[in-house]
């Protein structure tokens, strides 16, 4: 089975400077590298709901390129920083990108996450046949 790598143009840089693809289609899926908040100059914003926003607009931006709507996403994993601090304002957030049939989702407090001042990771996996509108 091949795997193509999914870089949009506003990867490609991190693409090449990490060596790895923001996203994967293998098979039937579209799997996600997990996505942070930081803003598209690199900075970490503090304000979380800008994180959050942030995170779902690299999702959104990593789908697209694959020709794929939010509405494709089978499964979340999401990772927090002071889960119970941010879960309501998360989940009110997610509710502005997903829609029914929602996700499988699983959420996941993590000591630390790689950025710097990042408080949310989101990975998922999208299902290939779903098509955009």
């Amino acid at each position: 089975m091949a795997i193509t790598p999914v870089i949009p143009p506003a990867f490609q840089t991190a693409y090449e400077q990490i060596k790895m693809s923001p996203g994967v289609l293998s098979g039937d899926h579209l799997f996600l590298t997990g996505m942070t908040g930081g803003d598209p100059d690199g900075q970490m914003p503090s304000d979380p709901a800008k994180q959050m926003r942030n995170a779902f607009d690299k999702i959104g931006l990593i789908l697209s390129e694959a020709n794929l709507p939010f509405a494709a996403i089978a499964e979340m994993t999401t990772y927090h920083i002071g889960l119970r601090d941010h879960f309501e304002l998360f989940d009110q957030i997610r509710l502005e990108y997903l829609q029914p049939p929602y996700p499988a989702w699983t959420a996941i407090e993590a000591a630390g996450l790689r950025r710097e001042g990042a408080i949310i990771e989101i990975r998922v996996v999208a299902n290939v046949g779903t098509q955009t509108e």
